[in-house]
């Protein structure tokens, strides 16, 4: 089984690369501005929340479910941390436990629905989608809340390398995804976690407490769109009712992108991360290019469908 779990098809682990250093070159031959170290720390703040949100999903798909409902829950993460503040004059730090705790408890939910009630994951979270974007409009009556204290923007906040300016919310989204890495590759909840996703009844056969980790999973994943909901107030400085609306399909981009199997057990968190790099440089570069943004999103959805494609062929090929 560690075989299995620690080892993925060469086409899966350099595919993300190979595609994201073609559009590099691409990108470069197109605008003079690509190639500077400016517009590179400006992609990486473009992607950060999508990023954070995305090392949830990831962990999801892994076991071989599915979560729609994790753009809705960050956004309704970022209204409770800012409204709260906002109303009660509670301190930056309470402020923000309050949205994690809001976004862990949506996930949750989730875990129990899948693991208790058997519910499929897909039609779980159509409904905490529903359920969070409503609770979001209640909560925050359709309005923006901009009344925030310093101490919950100071992510948003930049420091130089040189004449580069780069956002501390980005260095947090590299350092989560340095330690989910480590974690899925290092340790046995980690390597649990691809188990369940490649073969749960074996896996529970084994000894493996499958629930668990299932739950665990969600859990996790709803502690990733709490700090995610940090990073987009830190990053608009605003609490939006209407943020969250693409994000989860975004998130989805990234982690097919990067080379992890919707049937779940095989990929790499790191394949996630160039995943969504993949489609910042190619809103960047589009952008760049003068292209409107409905040719952005056609190019993003051909972008999926080739992803899925090369995990089908691939996982044809290791039969």
């Amino acid at each position: 089984m560690n075989s299995l779990t620690s080892k993925l098809p060469p086409i899966g682990t350099l595919g993300p690369f190979v595609a994201l250093l073609l559009a590099c070159v691409f990108f470069a031959t197109q605008s003079e501005r690509f190639l500077t170290s400016q517009n590179f720390a400006l992609i990486l703040q473009q992607v950060m929340v999508v990023g954070v949100i995305a090392i949830g999903q990831t962990l999801i798909i892994l076991t071989a479910g599915i979560d729609l409902s994790c753009g809705m829950i960050m956004a309704l993460g970022g209204i409770v941390m800012t409204k709260v503040a906002a109303d009660y004059g509670l301190s930056a730090p309470v402020a923000i436990a309050c949205g994690i705790g809001v976004t862990t408890l949506f996930g949750l939910i989730n875990g129990l629905l899948v693991t208790k009630v058997k519910l499929p994951p897909f039609i779980v979270t159509l409904g905490t989608l529903n359920i969070a974007f409503a609770i979001t409009q209640l909560y925050s009556n359709s309005q923006t809340i901009t009344d925030i204290p310093d101490g919950m923007l100071w992510l948003g906040n930049t420091f130089r390398i040189g004449d580069t300016a780069i956002v501390w919310g980005a260095i947090l989204m590299l350092f989560l995804y340095l330690v989910v890495w480590i974690a899925l590759r290092e340790t046995a909840p980690g390597r649990h976690v691809y188990a369940v996703g490649n073969n749960p009844e074996a896996t529970r056969l084994t000894g493996i407490a499958t629930d668990k980790v299932l739950l665990g999973v969600y859990v996790m994943a709803g502690v990733f769109y709490g700090i995610a909901s940090l990073l987009s107030v830190a990053r608009t400085g605003a609490g939006d009712p209407n943020a969250g609306q693409t994000e989860n399909l975004d998130a989805i981009t990234a982690v097919v992108l990067g080379g992890t199997s919707l049937f779940g057990g095989r990929g790499i968190i790191l394949g996630t991360l160039v995943g969504a790099l993949i489609v910042g440089v190619f809103r960047n570069g589009l952008t760049l290019m003068g292209v409107s943004s409905v040719y952005q999103i056609l190019v993003t959805g051909i972008l999926v469908i080739l992803a899925v494609a090369t995990d089908q062929l691939s996982r044809k090929g290791a039969r």
